[in-house]
């Protein structure tokens, strides 16, 4: 019993997938475009998924970096600045505190400085005041979590002044939501044409079949065993393009990004990387799913009418 439900199912399936292929080949210049359709929008929606992701990685790689620096009071002496930098370790935000003094800074100024050490020669005394460099708890390695330990430290007896990236991260910050925002508009457009592609690719089909649907009906075939290979269609037009799309975006990114890989590797350290395997896996799915939603349409509309 078991055995003959198993394979009556199989047989069932097996009907569905082949309707779907020969429906789509019965209006392949259309399922063409539609597929062609889905992946130029997934190739797009990608190209921005790939950068914001990437720029959020980038500001991960410098947050791990970031730290602030308070600048210390020239007359307090070394006792009060570890009294002070203890003070500073036991603030909520943050991870460690490092003390530089005033001799330290200055040798620092000197290795960074290369040949011209030789301007520091003529000084009678040292300019340079000692510091504090403060590391951030990960929780607070953001432009909000920053202003926290930083708002924290400036009311400090001792401390003349503070500097940080945070600004550099604020403009950053807006820089990634803008490019959030514009590849969601961009994709919400495209999605909505590409749902009227998929949906009058799945009418013409309905439409080119109708004699044959028609005598499904007489025989007693449910509504959902005639809509099935439909919505199936509309799956695999969309799951092709989604691969289509991937093999593009991949493609842009081996050959046509060699340069900036390698400049963004000297500059700041890291390369760009590519979709992982379930980014890519949600690519396809999302072209598979806008076909999807577009074939449901379709039969929407033409069952009512």
């Amino acid at each position: 019993m078991n055995r003959s439900i198993a394979s009556g199912a199989y047989y069932q399936a097996l009907y569905f997938v082949r309707t779907a292929f020969r429906g789509m080949w019965a209006t392949r210049l259309t399922s063409a475009i539609a597929v062609l359709t889905i992946g130029v929008v997934l190739v797009l929606v990608g190209v921005f998924l790939l950068l914001v992701y990437n720029m959020e990685e980038l500001l991960d790689e410098f947050g791990n970096e970031l730290q602030i620096t308070a600048y210390l009071d020239g007359d307090l002496a070394d006792d009060a600045q570890r009294e002070l930098a203890l003070r500073v370790s036991q603030l909520p935000g943050v991870a460690e505190v490092t003390t530089v003094s005033a001799e330290q800074a200055l040798e620092r100024f000197r290795s960074s400085v290369g040949s011209g050490v030789k301007l520091l020669e003529g000084l009678d005394e040292n300019p340079l005041p000692a510091s504090l460099e403060i590391t951030l708890s990960p929780e607070y390695r953001s432009a909000g979590g920053m202003a926290v330990v930083m708002d924290s430290i400036e009311t400090l007896a001792g401390v003349t002044d503070l500097n940080s990236g945070r600004d550099w991260v604020e403009g950053y910050l807006r820089a990634i939501s803008l490019v959030r925002t514009v590849g969601l508009g961009l994709g919400i457009i495209l999605a909505l044409a590409t749902l009227l592609i998929v949906a009058n690719t799945i009418r013409l089909g309905i439409i080119a079949r109708s004699d044959e649907l028609e005598i499904l009906s007489l025989v007693g075939a449910s509504r959902s065993f005639i809509r099935i290979p439909f919505l199936l269609e509309g799956m695999l037009q969309g799951g092709a393009g989604g691969a289509i799309a991937l093999a593009i975006l991949f493609a842009i990114f081996e050959l046509a990004l060699p340069g900036l890989q390698a400049g963004l590797q000297m500059i700041v350290g890291t390369a760009p990387r590519f979709l992982s395997t379930s980014e890519a896996l949600l690519v396809v799915a999302g072209g598979a799913g806008l076909g999807l939603m577009g074939s449901a349409g379709a039969l929407a509309a033409g069952f009512r009418s």
